[in-house]
């Protein structure tokens, strides 16, 4: 019978060590300095939640603190406060996801790792994907993520990791991301290649092609260069002037009827620059 009582207590940071898999990065940036003025100046308020290793006696595994350890280690501190939960690792890894899920900030690479860490914890314990999710009311979960929603993160972690960098960085949208999902490996490093040399990205409508002919055995390195050469309207270049500076002109004046303005005033101008040099000769 495992001791259920909780308690806060506090463990010498070299005892506590990081949580094996955590789909969740530490990073050093704006959030972390902020965090290490605050436990500087007010110590950690939240204690941190553990689990002991069952491979080391008085070693303890981290289910939640993982930032709060980092900036306690930056600034020098021997101990932290810990609250210590004797849990098996599926319970744990279920604790640790929800802990952190909702929190600013989270990647789509996070959030595709962590919901697999959790449908493996709970596949491991006899249950379905569709038995599992947030620990949300029916409301939270239309505002949040549906199990539909959760099934598409997880077909993420299927992307090779050039392109999962690329739907973290917002250069390959969503949508598109998942679709890709279903293409191999070796067809998903054909497909980085003539991204690079194209500087482009697959629009919704070409990563549904290349998931189709993936799927048909028919998505060659031709094929997908072909699909990738296409022009998309949002990559093709663009001169852009602010409405107001043509407005002043043409007041009152609708979207369309300024497109038509400015384009007959070029037209106009361009006929001007003809006679001129005409004269010129």
């Amino acid at each position: 019978m495992k001791n259920t009582e909780r308690f806060i207590e506090n463990i010498e940071i070299t005892k506590l060590h990081p949580f094996e898999g955590n789909p969740y990065k530490v990073r050093d940036d704006a959030d972390m300095e902020s965090l290490e003025e605050s436990i500087g100046e007010q110590g950690i308020a939240m204690p941190l939640l553990v689990r002991p290793l069952e491979t080391a006696e008085g070693e303890y595994e981290i289910i939640s603190g993982h930032r709060r350890l980092f900036a306690a280690r930056r600034l020098g501190l021997k101990e932290v406060p810990v609250i210590v939960y004797d849990i098996s690792r599926e319970d744990a890894i279920v604790m640790l996801v929800d802990s952190n899920l909702f929190r600013e900030h989270v990647l789509p690479s996070e959030k595709a790792f962590a919901y697999k860490m959790k449908f493996d914890a709970k596949k491991h314990q006899g249950k379905t994907l569709d038995q599992f999710g947030p620990k949300l009311t029916t409301e939270e979960i239309a505002e949040n993520e549906s199990i539909s929603q959760v099934k598409r993160y997880i077909r993420l972690t299927q992307l090779i990791g050039e392109l999962l960098i690329l739907v973290d960085e917002g250069k390959i949208a969503f949508t598109p991301a998942v679709e890709l999902s279903f293409l191999t490996e070796q067809e998903q490093r054909t497909l980085l290649d003539h991204m690079v040399l194209g500087d482009c990205t697959p629009s919704l409508s070409q990563a549904n092609r290349m998931k189709k002919l993936s799927q048909e055995g028919k998505l060659t390195p031709e094929e997908i260069q072909k699909i990738m050469s296409e022009e998309k309207a949002n990559q093709r270049e663009m001169f852009k002037v602010p409405v107001a500076k043509i407005e002043k002109y043409v007041p009152k004046a609708n979207r369309k009827q300024l497109e038509d303005f400015v384009l007959k005033a070029c037209e106009y101008y361009a006929k001007y620059l003809i006679k001129q040099k005409e004269r010129e000769r």
